[in-house]
């Protein structure tokens, strides 16, 4: 009788590049012990997963405005605490450059190379006019029924 993996799901809320490097390393540890882990990004989350460019797609007036004042994408996250006007998330990269630590990008890469379930909300990809179209490519995409299927089966449940 084969042992079935433990799983980890986390929650990413938050649209900053500290929080979502956090929630990567961790995702990526779990997933190299073998873990089977979700991610579920909902809100400011979704941000890491935008595509860097702009997509052209027709939208209202308001799903504009949100686009135009989130950030596009992983590389574009402002930090938590000492963004310095954008000054902030420019020091952490050189820094972590400087320590062969991997930028969001590769961390994002490197989780879906280890199979981390990555989950767009589809309920928050509607209030804030996000089409899947903007989205990185090889993601999921579903409502907070399927993310508490996911949670109800895991040992270790993070928001972050």
């Amino acid at each position: 009788m084969t042992q079935q993996a433990e799983k980890s799901t986390i929650v990413l809320f938050s649209g900053e590049l500290d929080k979502a490097i956090a929630a990567f390393i961790i995702a990526n540890g779990a997933a190299a012990y073998e873990q089977e882990v979700t991610i579920f990004f909902t809100f400011w989350g979704l941000n890491a997963l935008r595509k860097d460019q702009q997509v052209p797609i027709k939208k209202g007036l308001l799903e504009k405005m949100f686009g135009w004042m989130m950030p596009r994408g992983a590389g574009k996250l402002p930090l938590s605490k000492m963004n310095f006007l954008g000054a902030g998330p420019k020091m952490i990269k050189h820094v972590m450059k400087k320590h062969n630590a991997l930028s969001l990008p590769e961390l994002i890469e490197l989780a879906r190379e280890q199979d981390v379930k990555l989950v767009a909300c589809t309920m928050t990809m509607d209030l804030l006019g996000l089409k899947q179209e903007e989205l990185i490519d090889g993601i999921e995409y579903a409502g907070v029924a399927a993310y508490l299927g996911d949670a109800t089966e895991a040992k270790v449940n993070l928001f972050i």
